[in-house]
């Protein structure tokens, strides 16, 4: 009967380790990362999956802005919060400064829209409270009225002006106002803490007919 002697199978896994051992040294080497996916395969994501007005659509002024939103989360982690469909007017940032695109989810947009949040004012909203795990995807309505500030007829974007539409997610706070009536307080999720990609586009508005 022929033997395979241990010696020889030593000799072959031996081979084997010393060939695939430098190999994930290098991948474990800090800064090193091989074929990482891209951030919106790892950072939960929010899209639109259907928009009223539509990204570029020109909306008259002088009149309610009637808003209807079909927005989609996709999940990258477990994640609770608030899902907000919001009209934000600035009267320091214009559409030219900011790099938003609804069709594609960047780092750079995200970023753009959490500076536009921080200097800006709401003209309406809709919210709904959420929560989700890994891989989950999620298709929510949200619809209202906003109502347009004057000086976007005025001149608008090339003032410096901006409205935007923005879909982001963020903790929510009930309170109590002084009426009695309760209000809800939406802190927005920073992008880069929560590993979320807002969306958002800029509104176009004409003047009203006199």
């Amino acid at each position: 009967m022929t033997r395979i002697c241990a010696p020889r199978q030593w000799k072959r896994t031996r081979t084997w380790a010393a060939a695939v051992l430098p190999a994930l040294a290098l991948v474990s080497l800090p800064g090193c990362v091989l074929d990482e996916p891209e951030i919106d395969k790892r950072w939960t994501v929010l899209e639109f999956v259907d928009v009223t007005p539509q990204p570029g659509q020109t909306s008259p002024g002088g009149q309610p802005l009637n808003v209807s939103v079909k927005g989609r989360i996709t999940y990258r982690d477990i994640l609770t919060g608030f899902l907000v469909a919001e009209v934000r007017y600035s009267d320091t940032i214009s559409p030219a400064s900011v790099p938003l695109d609804p069709t594609e989810n960047t780092l750079e947009a995200a970023q753009a829209i959490d500076y536009i949040l921080a200097n800006s004012v709401t003209a309406g909203r809709a919210t709904r409270a959420v929560t989700g795990f890994d891989h989950l995807m999620q298709d929510i309505d949200l619809s209202f009225t906003a109502t347009v500030p004057p000086e976007m007829y005025a001149g608008g974007a090339t003032a410096g002006r901006g409205l935007y539409l923005l879909l982001y997610m963020g903790a929510g706070d009930e309170i109590e106002l002084a009426n009695g009536a309760d209000s809800l307080v939406v802190t927005p999720f920073v992008s880069t803490q929560y590993e979320v990609l807002h969306n958002g586009f800029a509104l176009r508005i004409t003047p009203p007919v006199p």
